[in-house]
């Protein structure tokens, strides 16, 4: 009973920190791109992405040596839908990564450079498509609570 306790709050506690991260990374690209700060930007995506593997890990062990053990999870289709949309963030996560990388790169080499604009503005718009994603797996975590996955 303790493990599975430790291991759902250990699970909760990585989901509401990596979505504090995303959510930072919204707030700052809110900034426009003159006034975007790409450090900040670059150390948030970093922390999201380390808090995702801890939510995937934590997920997993908690699947696994949970009190509904992995036989529960294997057969619940919403169960594979929350993974999926998981994952599916992961992926597009890439995209924003990719170019948050790329900023603080040509901002070290010239401290001057602005993010351009069109950049910004896909940036911004993939950080909002993942939050939206992410916002759907609460809701397939409670028709699973409530026995309705099957």
């Amino acid at each position: 009973m303790w493990t599975d306790a430790l291991l759902a709050y250990f699970h909760f506690a990585a989901i509401f920190t990596m979505i504090w991260f995303l959510s930072k990374e919204w707030t700052l690209l809110r900034a426009g791109a003159g006034a975007l700060d790409v450090e900040r930007i670059a150390r948030a995506d970093a922390g999201y992405g380390a808090l995702a593997g801890i939510v995937l890990l934590s997920g997993a062990l908690r699947a696994v040596y949970g009190l509904k053990g992995w036989s529960f999870y294997a057969h619940a289709p919403v169960f594979h839908l929350k993974v999926t949309l998981f994952v599916l963030v992961g992926l597009l996560s890439i995209l924003p990564t990719r170019a948050f990388l790329r900023w603080r790169r040509a901002r070290r080499v010239d401290p001057g450079w602005r993010v351009p604009e069109a950049e910004w503005r896909s940036a911004r718009r993939w950080v909002l498509v993942e939050l939206h994603l992410l916002a759907l797996i609460p809701l397939a975590a409670v028709i699973m609570s409530r026995g309705l996955s099957r």
